[in-house]
């Protein structure tokens, strides 16, 4: 982590002034002068304008930005509440996407911080990259602070909606070379038949080209589709509390579960889990699971949902994903760059799990990711022991 020293006060100072009279409509020429040297944030705002919207909500974030000393140690958790506070808004004050006083202010406060961050921290905190990203492109801080490099994943329409739209695209061209054709293939009542024939032969190669071009547009079209139908957005993946397990009746390879995902009714799944654990020691376990598969049974027990495991390469050893302490039970597990909404339920037939999977597993720390992209919750990502682990 820095120390605050990378961005002088007086530049920091600069910036938030420069802002804030954009912001609050205010003359920046008749405040530089008072605010450069301020090193104190109240003190600084104060300079600049008294009294502002919000205001008491405001004044509790510029607390909050007076405890940022630059320790590795305590930034870390200042920067994971911030996060989690920003999981459910755009702005840290007010309804709707309008910055706020305090936005300003947190981001030219922590900004040393963010844009210090190593790409492992970085993915652990993806709401407030988020909001950070989106407050520096509609805040004009007049150049004096440096732009945070955030990788942004590209959107992917839904796998229906595009191909609905491919339909709508490419069935009347087709109807008018059908047409082309079929009147090219009509015999003359006028002209030569080497004319005709002649004619009809061009035809047929302005065919065969159109042909070609279509299927040189559809081809990116295609890819495009094939991501959406493995995004990781498909899924809705959640936060439970195993409340009973027990053997299944007629399978001594599964374990029948009861799981509180925060909708009134446990859920029961049915996982392949008996080798590898005890009914005990999944007792009051947190675990993540997929909630909109199909639901079916399994040795004549119904299964509602599919428990999220890791596994070794050997398959020896298995376990359950392991939620952080602290995530919420029901919440949804989120990706960074992956905010789609989740099928109501998987589609068997299209294969969609099967397209998924193999791109979920755990890293060399043991983060549950996708591509790469952490499972985060509320209160931190999801982990395994087992690094390096295939995750089903």
């Amino acid at each position: 982590m820095p120390s605050g020293d990378q961005l002088s006060t007086s530049t920091r100072n600069k910036a938030i002034a420069f802002a804030l009279c954009n912001h609050l409509s205010l003359d920046a020429s008749k405040v530089y002068a008072k605010v450069i040297e301020e090193s104190d944030i109240n003190g600084l705002l104060s300079s600049i304008v008294t009294p502002f919207p919000n205001q008491d909500e405001v004044m509790k974030w510029v607390e909050f930005t007076s405890k940022f000393d630059g320790k590795a140690d305590a930034t870390k958790p200042m920067l994971n509440t911030l996060n989690n506070d920003l999981s459910q808004k755009s702005v840290l004050v007010g309804a709707g996407y309008n910055p706020s006083v305090a936005d300003i202010i947190v981001l030219a406060v922590i900004h040393p911080f963010l844009i210090s961050l190593a790409k492992t921290d970085i993915q652990t905190l993806p709401h407030l990259i988020r909001w950070a990203d989106y407050i520096q492109n509609v805040v004009d801080f007049g150049g004096l602070i440096e732009k945070i490099q955030v990788n942004r994943v590209p959107f992917t329409p839904h796998a229906a909606s595009l191909k609905k739209n491919e339909k709508a695209e490419i069935e009347p061209a087709s109807k008018k070379e059908a047409t082309a054709v079929k009147n090219a293939e009509k015999p003359s009542t006028s002209g030569a038949p080497e004319k005709q024939k002649k004619a009809t032969a061009e035809e047929k190669g302005k065919s065969k080209s159109d042909k070609k071009t279509e299927e040189k547009k559809k081809a990116p079209e295609e890819s495009v589709a094939k991501d959406a139908e493995c995004s990781v957005s498909l899924l809705n993946i959640q936060v439970g509390r195993i409340l009973s397990a027990k053997k299944h009746p007629s399978a001594d390879s599964l374990l029948v579960e009861e799981i509180d995902v925060g909708e009134g009714t446990p859920r029961q799944v049915v996982s392949g889990l008996a080798k590898y654990c005890t009914p005990e020691e999944l007792t009051n376990r947190l675990v993540v699971l997929i909630t909109n598969v199909k639901p079916g049974k399994l040795r004549d027990v119904m299964s509602c949902g599919l428990v999220l495991c890791a596994s070794s390469e050997d398959h020896t050893k298995v376990e359950p994903l392991i939620p952080p302490e602290g995530a919420k039970i029901g919440e949804r597990v989120s990706f960074a760059g992956y905010d789609g909404k989740p099928e109501d339920v998987l589609n068997p037939k299209k294969k969609q799990l099967d397209k998924i999977t193999p791109h979920l597993y755990t890293d060399e720390n043991g983060v549950a990711t996708f591509k790469g992209v952490p499972f985060m919750t509320s209160a931190g990502p999801c982990t395994s022991t087992i690094p390096k682990a295939t995750v089903k």
